[in-house]
């Protein structure tokens, strides 16, 4: 056996505290023996969770109606306790014999997986094979991560199913490097979530923020707090977790130029995921632009529908559609703050200057250039901004941590009343 072979009960007594995990169903059988998964519940750094983990002992942890009856009853504890499910995948597929009973139990696992999302937070942990049907249920959890050697695909006929293509396709949120650190990575995440989604994430000791930081949100976090998720797939962006005062916040940062399309789906998928368990959310923005319009109103979307607590800080140029979506009405932005170098402009800086002021198309051409860059920095500016009531507050620094705190305190107690409506069409 590899040092790297780890059974489902090396697996979930890895992932839960010591002594703390209690098996669930230990005596369900299948039709060649015991069930095909471990089920159970524990607490992990403390926090009550429940966890499944696929028996590669037991017909190669392949999915059947006895996996699938423990999977779904695990499901059902989760949804009346409110406690986060972890499930870890590794089997070779399904117990096809049992034909349609097997769709069956695939489908009541689906459908217990939909009714859970937003109401628990729900992590797939794949560390060997895991494919066809299987690899749906694993992709609808809210974060996947992925051992370095897994696999993960719906497609049974050779589609590369690498982890490295799904980090890039934003399937997976992490790739580590064995068994053992997707095992610790599921840990750490699940230390930023609340337990469901009427509890308060759990706070740690606040701690000051990054030593020497060379760029936000350093400026901003605290020490050693920040956990990215989801890189691989739409760079131009970073959606984090950190904590600011000792208390888990999510991060959105863009990093100047134009937002791509993954990086607005990217953006999209945590600002959903931070307001359906009352995450604070941080939006830190440089950007001039939208490569998608589709991606682009999804965006719009997820921010205008975001109850949680919001708090933009324009910490470059932000331009038209961005300012609007990110930081502006549209955003329902609580508070908007900016570094003193900050531009705020309706179109590019340069053009704005050369529409707005008719004097510059009537200068001498070597002129322009510099009486373009005297109006953005007397008309575009943050202060320009903050004085007609678009920017509540410029700081930067140790200054502009101590303002994020005292705004998180404040937005504690945010309650937003909105209308009845099943759910949103974007």
């Amino acid at each position: 056996m590899s040092k790297d072979t780890l059974s489902s009960y090396d697996v979930l007594n890895k992932f839960f505290d010591d002594g703390s995990f209690t098996e669930t169903d230990a005596y369900l059988k299948s039709e060649s023996g015991k069930a095909e998964a471990v089920t159970g519940f524990g607490t992990v750094d403390g926090i009550p969770a429940f966890a499944f983990a696929q028996d590669v002992d037991a017909c190669g942890g392949a999915m059947s109606k006895a996996q699938a009856k423990k999977i779904t009853k695990l499901f059902n504890a989760a949804l009346k306790v409110g406690a986060p499910v972890v499930g870890f995948y590794d089997s070779e597929g399904g117990r096809l014999e049992q034909k349609y009973e097997l769709l069956s139990a695939y489908g009541d696992i689906l459908r217990k997986s939909a009714k859970l999302s937003g109401v628990v937070p729900q992590i797939s942990v794949v560390l060997g094979n895991c494919i066809g049907t299987s690899a749906l249920i694993a992709a609808s959890a809210d974060y996947v991560i992925m051992a370095e050697d897994a696999k993960l695909s719906v497609n049974t006929y050779g589609a590369d199913d690498s982890a490295e293509v799904n980090q890039k396709n934003g399937v997976a949120s992490f790739v580590c490097e064995d068994k053992a650190a997707a095992i610790e990575k599921a840990k750490t995440l699940l230390s930023y979530f609340p337990t469901n989604n009427l509890e308060a994430a759990p706070a740690f000791e606040s701690v000051p923020a990054y030593d020497n930081p060379d760029k936000l949100p350093k400026v901003i976090a605290d020490n050693d707090s920040l956990l990215c998720v989801g890189g691989g797939y739409g760079d131009d962006v970073c959606t984090a977790f950190g904590r600011v005062d000792g208390n888990p916040v999510g991060f959105v940062v863009t990093k100047g130029g134009d937002i791509s399309a993954d990086a607005a789906k990217k953006i999209s998928k945590h600002v959903r995921f931070c307001d359906a368990f009352s995450i604070p959310l941080i939006t830190l923005v440089d950007a001039k632009d939208f490569e998608s319009i589709q991606d682009a109103s999804a965006l719009v979307s997820a921010y205008a529908d975001a109850t949680t607590a919001k708090i933009s800080v324009i910490t470059g140029t932000a331009l038209g559609a961005v300012y609007i979506a990110l930081a502006g009405s549209t955003s329902g932005a609580d508070i908007v703050y900016a570094l003193p170098e900050a531009i705020v402009s309706p179109i590019a800086p340069m053009a704005a200057a050369y529409i707005l002021d008719p004097t510059i198309a009537d200068a001498k051409f070597e002129e322009q250039h510099d009486l373009m860059m005297r109006y953005i920095k007397e008309n575009l500016t943050a202060e320009k901004a903050a004085g007609d009531g678009y920017i509540d507050d410029i700081a930067e620094g140790a200054e502009l941590r101590a303002k994020i705190i005292a705004a998180l305190n404040m937005l504690s107690s945010k309650r937003v009343a909105t209308l009845p409506k099943k759910h949103t069409t974007k």
